[in-house]
C-alpha cells in the first residue's frame, strides 16, 4: 500500500506543483457605483508560458451584474511567466447595498481543464440621495402655472368637415362662373402673347423678307387661329382657310406672304399683315364676347 501511495505522489506531484504556479487576481476599478453606472472589473492571471488560459466570455452568467463590454490586452511574458489581463465593463441594477463578483479563469489540460477563482470583489451601491426626510418640505409658490390643454380632435374633425362641405357648396354654386372668368383671363393672356410675337416677326419680315421669317409669320398666325377657333387651320392650305372662314381677302393676304416662301418674291405685304392681324383680333373679340355672355346668363 505504501508503494502505491508513493507511486501516485510521485506522478501527481508535478501536476499539483504546476497548477500552483497559476495566480489569479481580480478587483473593481472603483469601490462604489450608482445604479446602472458603467464599472470596470479587472481580471489578471500569471501562469507559465506553456499553459493555455481562457477567460469567461459573453455567455457567462454575470448576475446580478450585466455585461456591457469585454476588453482584452496582449499577453506579456518575462522569464517564462506570462501575464494576461482582461477588463469587463459591467452595470449594477441590484438594489442590494453591496454586490460581489468573482470570475473564473480556465486552464486547459489535454483532456480536461482546471478552474481558478480569485477572491470576491465588492461593489457598493452609491445612492443619489443620502436620506429621505421624514416630513417632506414643500416650497410655496403662488405663481399661476398654465396647464397644457389637450387637442379636442372631435371638434377639429367637425370643423374640418364643415370647411369641406362649405367649399363643396361654393364650388357647386360658383364653379361655372369661376371657370368662365379663368377662360377669359387665359384668352386675354394668349392674345397679348400672340400680338407681341406678331409685331416682332412682321417687323423682322419687313426689314429682311427672308423665306424662314415668312414661314414663321404664317405658322404663328395659323397656330393662334387654330387655338382660338378649334379648327385644324395648320393642316389647311391658304385656299381652304379662306373657304372655311368665308373670307377671300384672307386667301389674298396669305398668298402675298406665301410668295416669299415659295417664289422668293418680296411684295408689298404691309396691308396683308395688318389684315391677318385684324382677322385674328376679330376672332379673339368674338370668343371673349361669347365667354362674357355665358357668364352673365349663368
Amino acid at each position: 500500500m505504501g508503494k502505491i501511495s508513493q507511486f501516485f505522489i510521485f506522478f501527481l506531484f508535478p501536476f499539483f506543483a504546476f497548477a500552483q504556479q497559476v495566480e489569479v487576481n481580480a478587483y473593481f476599478m472603483q469601490d462604489s457605483a450608482k445604479l446602472g453606472e458603467r464599472v470596470g472589473y479587472v481580471l489578471k492571471v500569471k501562469h507559465p508560458e506553456a499553459t493555455q488560459i481562457i477567460f469567461p466570455d459573453s455567455t457567462y452568467d454575470y448576475s446580478p451584474l450585466v455585461l456591457l463590454e469585454k476588453k482584452t490586452f496582449i499577453s506579456s511574458t518575462s522569464e517564462g511567466i506570462t501575464q494576461d489581463s482582461t477588463i469587463y465593463y459591467l452595470s449594477n441594477f441590484s438594489l442590494e447595498p453591496s454586490v460581489y463578483l468573482t470570475l473564473p479563469v480556465y486552464e486547459l489540460i489535454r483532456y480536461d481543464s482546471v478552474t481558478y477563482f480569485p477572491n470576491e470583489a465588492e461593489l457598493k451601491l452609491k445612492l443619489t440621495l443620502d436620506s429621505i426626510p421624514e416630513q417632506p418640505v414643500f416650497q410655496e409658490n403662488n405663481v399661476y402655472q398654465p396647464l397644457e390643454k389637450s387637442l379636442n380632435w372631435i371638434m377639429v374633425a367637425i370643423l374640418m368637415g364643415g370647411v369641406i362641405v362649405l367649399l363643396g357648396v361654393l364650388y357647386l354654386l360658383f364653379a361655372k362662373r369661376i371657370n368662365k372668368i379663368w377662360r377669359e383671363r387665359i384668352e386675354k393672356r394668349r392674345w397679348n402673347q400672340f400680338e407681341k410675337k406678331w409685331k416682332i416677326k412682321t417687323a423682322q419680315l419687313e426689314e429682311s423678307p427672308a423665306i424662314e421669317i415668312a414661314d414663321e409669320v404664317i405658322g404663328l398666325w395659323k397656330g393662334y387661329m387654330e387655338s382660338i377657333t378649334g379648327l385644324p387651320i395648320k393642316e389647311w392650305t391658304s385656299s381652304e382657310i379662306s373657304e372655311k372662314l368665308e373670307d377671300k381677302k384672307v386667301f389674298e393676304s396669305l398668298r402675298s406672304i406665301d410668295m416669299i416662301i415659295y417664289a422668293g418674291k418680296s411684295t408689298e405685304n404691309d396691308q396683308s399683315r395688318d389684315y391677318l392681324l385684324q382677322v385674328a383680333k376679330e376672332k379673339y373679340q368674338e370668343n371673349l364676347t361669347q365667354i362674357k355672355h355665358e357668364r352673365a346668363v349663368s
